[in-house]
């Protein structure tokens, strides 16, 4: 009887040890698992973020119109200052060019510019 105690003894001991190690063996390859997650995830994070943005969104082909349909987008052209707006931009002008700041070159530079 004594060599079947030792037997089972040792089956018990050793199966134990098996499922320890297994244990042991699948919570290590779970952190790696979850480590390799994490740095996925802060990869995708950085490559979006260097993506420029029409790069990140997916094309809408059914939203689009035929080339030929399309209109021509210019831009609008820009708004003619007031003349009030004028008066007063010519007036700190005259100021800036009274105090010293504006020699007679700017002056009438920016003058031109202003008049168009």
């Amino acid at each position: 009887m004594g060599l079947l105690r030792g037997i089972a003894r040792t089956a018990a001991i050793a199966g134990t040890a098996t499922a320890v190690s297994n244990r042991v063996s699948r919570r290590q390859a779970g952190r790696w698992a979850a480590k390799d997650q994490q740095a996925a995830e802060e990869q995708q994070a950085q490559d979006a973020q260097q993506q420029p943005q029409y790069a990140q969104q997916p094309p809408q082909y059914a939203e689009q119109q035929p080339q030929y349909a399309q209109q021509p987008q210019y831009a609008p052209p820009p708004a003619a200052p007031s003349t009030n707006d004028m008066l007063e931009q010519l007036q700190k002008l005259g100021e800036l060019k009274e105090a010293g700041v504006l020699t007679d070159a700017e002056f009438q530079a920016q003058k031109a510019k202003l008049l168009g």
